[in-house]
């Protein structure tokens, strides 16, 4: 009767703690990233009242006697299972689909989370929103244009006031040559058309192309420079007898050079393509020849900063358009992930059995891929939470019925007395 009072108290503490679990579940429902917990329960040993005995040659064996004498904790481990991701419509709200973590800096150590909502702070780190820690990744080195995600991570800088421009390398023209323009030596057998380009500072400079037609179907054209500032450039354009488009050059000892502004590199273009003249028509209609599109452009600022989806590069956003790379953010990756230790604020660290993060870009090693715009919901499953809820209660009913029953049991023992 003692015996089975103290095996119902071992019960009546697991049960407490199976339902410390649950409420904690419960309480994260709405937790970002959070990850919900399980109990596993395991019987304790067992009092051996008979070992029994092995089969002889003229008798059967008997079965050993045992009573058990209660349950204790097997474990409480997370149970990472993807949470379901829900839109933000924040370019910095990030996601991981699959099993990987963000790492963040906590001091000399690193930290660990499913969470990913980022804000840049007021020195410009990329951090979380709600720890302040400094997210973990690659940086694109001064005067770089791509990312090395062979070093070693480090926290992760912009520069918010920077300002960026993009130097003209291609023009498209477009537009009609009329086909009633006279062929040379006669006088207005030229057609002129001016346009835009930007050097590398972003500085805007005026150039004028004239078009002379020298044949039925053929033309030249030159860049003009009435101001002697040092512009060049000059080919040939030719159509079919349908007016089409047939083929143009740059002549190799006059190729176009727009000098640049004080202190820009100057605008040069050596092939064809770069100056495009195929949406050019030769039609007995008028003169409209200009140009359609070009790739430069002025300078900008700083309007945004975004977290491209799946391989999570960080860009800059421009005011002019224009987009720049700046980084890209580290994943890392458990043998383990159920050995790590929660450490609070959505993060875990390292632990014993966990093995060590391996550390790499996303996409690759089992770390996942990273969505953008997104954040990752808690995986707690409330309606799984209630149920064992319920078995936790009753199992604690059960086990208070066997306390009062042996304490009966002991009165009526005691009552024997009299």
């Amino acid at each position: 009767m003692i015996r089975s009072m103290f095996t119902a108290i071992s019960s009546l503490n697991l049960h407490q703690t199976y339902l410390d679990v649950i409420a904690d579940n419960l309480a994260n429902t709405n937790t970002t990233g959070y990850k919900s917990s399980r109990v596993v329960f395991q019987d304790q040993f067992a009092q051996v009242m008979s070992s029994g005995s092995a089969p002889s040659a003229t008798s059967g064996g008997i079965n050993p006697t045992q009573v058990g004498l209660g349950v204790k904790l097997g474990y409480v481990s997370p149970v990472f299972t993807q949470g379901m991701l829900q839109s933000t419509g924040r370019s910095t709200d990030l996601a991981i689909q699959g099993d990987g973590f963000f790492i963040y800096a906590a001091g000399d150590e690193q930290r660990f989370s499913r969470e990913g909502s980022l804000e840049i702070d007021a020195t410009g780190y990329l951090v979380n929103n709600s720890t302040g820690m400094r997210i973990q990744g690659w940086t694109v080195p001064p005067n770089g244009l791509t990312v090395d995600t062979n070093q070693p991570v480090g926290d992760m800088q912009v520069a918010l006031e920077a300002t960026l421009a993009q130097a003209t390398q291609n023009v498209q023209f477009g537009g009609n040559l009329s086909s009633t323009t006279p062929v040379a030596p006669a006088a207005g057998n030229t057609v002129d058309s001016t346009f835009g380009v930007y050097d590398s500072l972003g500085s805007l400079h005026t150039v004028t192309v004239q078009f002379a037609r020298t044949g039925n179907n053929a033309w030249t054209w030159a860049l003009q420079d009435p101001d002697l500032l040092g512009i060049t450039g000059s080919g040939t354009l030719t159509f079919d007898d349908q007016g089409h488009y047939q083929g143009s050059t740059i002549n190799a000892g006059d190729l176009i050079h727009i000098p640049g502004s004080t202190g820009a590199a100057d605008i040069d273009m050596v092939n064809a393509s770069n100056l495009n003249l195929e949406k050019m028509t030769m039609f007995d209609a008028n003169n409209g020849a200009s140009a359609r599109s070009q790739d430069g452009l002025s300078a900008g600022t700083v309007t945004d900063i975004y977290g491209a989806p799946n391989t999570g590069e960080v860009y800059l956003v421009y005011s002019n358009g224009l987009k720049q790379l700046v980084g890209q953010l580290a994943l890392s990756h458990f043998t383990n992930p159920t050995g790590l230790l929660r450490a609070g604020q959505n993060l875990f660290k390292a632990g014993l059995n966990s093995g060590d993060a391996q550390i790499g870009a996303a996409g690759g090693g089992g770390r996942g891929w990273i969505s953008s715009g997104y954040l990752e919901a808690s995986n707690v499953d409330m309606a799984q939470e209630f149920t064992s809820m319920i078995l936790a209660q009753r199992g604690f009913q059960a086990s208070t019925r066997v306390i009062t029953t042996s304490d009966e049991i002991l009165q009526e023992l005691v009552n024997l007395k009299r």
